[in-house]
């Protein structure tokens, strides 16, 4: 056979995902499948059934060259749980074990292992390992660096921090048990040289390689990108899960008062409710629900900018590429890896203050040919650097430099035919 055979082994994937880590894994299996290779998907349905609210959501069919292996162990919640509080597969780890050892895979790649493994599944399989920090689970036992629920984390408080958000605590974190087991893995991906110096800050004995998040070069779901536009009157948007962290309520007092643009959101989640109760007499603002991605295509490529308040530490910031691949700039928070998208791109402005955040979008919505330019100078920068096309190759060559180092001929005799044509 031509190509690579992937194994993916993730908490969640498309549908039965929350946020953009479970799409974008999505996009990296549908990138190597458009490639040549093999892509096996290993989630666990369980861990998304004791978060998830509601039916699943409806899925799209996978492409040639892509196998999806939901996990279900009939244990319902005290599956996850179980993993969660022993660091191990404890209900599927026999089946992982026969799945990878069938599979004969040459590269298995851990995503998101919070719930269908810990880090006791680092040690399953053969082959190239590497591991995706999709978040800060590594060296944060709630994954998003956010203390006690209202503050940056600056500081290990890991007890009293899970306590606050109502998690059982991890005692293995204690045990020395993850430190053991990264012994397995032979190479780290952060998505961001922000999240690579935030894991070495937080204590990550590992060295990291820099891999970001890609789209691919048209919209999926592209047929509505070029439709009319949503409305008359011109708009900002948000697009994201309706959370605490992710900044929406700093946002809404710039559209209190009369004005001539509108905000749009696009998504959902936990804080909704509260949201629209702090926009209810506020009419310049309209929740959207979550849409399809012709729908929110066509949202961006209309939209003033795109407005990214985050109030945690991403680990990059799938959104801000979505913008940029429809000629849209970004006026995102001064924090985390936003501000290093946003220069790179030469696509936006960024903010730290209401008084900035206005300011900003006075620019772009008074001035055409300067959001023009920002929106131009985002596709460019988004053809050059976070396109399928650029990304996969760099995926693909990590590879190819761990295969060396492990002088694992098999993968270099199937790997470098392909990167050299």
């Amino acid at each position: 056979m031509s190509g690579l055979r992937f194994c993916f082994l993730t908490t969640f994937y498309p549908p039965h995902n929350f946020g953009g880590d479970g799409i974008g894994i999505q996009r990296l299996a549908r990138g190597l499948a458009r490639s040549g290779h093999h892509v096996t998907v290993l989630h666990d349905v369980d861990a998304y059934a004791a978060l998830a609210r509601g039916s699943v959501p409806a899925g799209e069919p996978e492409p040639v060259g892509i196998d999806v292996v939901p996990l279900k162990s009939g244990l319902g919640l005290l599956s996850p749980l179980l993993t969660q509080q022993f660091g191990r597969p404890v209900a599927n780890g026999r089946r992982i074990g026969r799945i990878l050892a069938r599979g004969q895979f040459d590269v298995i790649n851990f995503h998101n292992i919070s719930l269908i493994g810990g880090p006791g599944i680092l040690r399953y399989g053969a082959g190239i390992k590497l591991y995706m920090a999709h978040e800060h689970w590594l060296v944060c036992p709630t994954h998003v660096l956010w203390r006690h629920g209202r503050e940056l984390c600056t500081g290990r408080q890991c007890l009293r921090c899970q306590l606050a958000y109502r998690r059982p605590p991890q005692w293995w974190r204690w045990t020395g048990l993850l430190e053991r087991e990264l012994v397995h893995v032979d190479t780290f991906i952060a998505m961001s040289e922000f999240s690579r110096a935030k894991h070495r800050e937080f204590g990550f004995p590992r060295e990291m390689e820099v891999l970001p998040y890609f789209l691919p070069e048209t919209s999926e779901g592209s047929a509505g990108s070029g439709a009319e536009r949503p409305q008359a009157r011109p708009y900002f948007l948000f697009v994201g899960r309706l959370e605490r962290i992710k900044g929406l309520q700093d946002v809404l007092p710039a559209f209190a008062d009369e004005g001539v643009t509108d905000l749009l959101i696009a998504g959902d989640g936990e804080f909704g409710v509260e949201l629209r109760s702090l926009a209810s007499e506020m009419p310049r603002v309209r929740f959207l629900g979550r849409l399809p991605g012709a729908e929110l295509a066509r949202l961006y490529r209309h939209a003033v900018a795109l407005i990214v308040p985050s109030l945690c530490y991403e680990t990059f910031g799938i959104i801000l590429l979505e913008a940029f691949r429809q000629s849209t700039p970004v006026i995102a928070r001064r924090l985390g890896p936003l501000p290093e998208i946003t220069t790179t791109a030469r696509g936006g402005e960024i903010f730290s203050t209401t008084d900035e955040l206005i300011s900003a979008m006075g620019r772009l919505s008074g001035d055409p040919a300067y959001r023009d330019q920002l929106g131009r100078s985002g596709r460019r920068a988004f053809e050059e650097h976070w396109s399928e096309s650029v990304v996969v190759p760099q995926y693909l060559e990590i590879i190819r430099k761990t295969a060396e180092r492990k002088q694992e001929h098999r993968v270099l005799e199937r790997l470098l035919p392909r990167q050299e044509a």
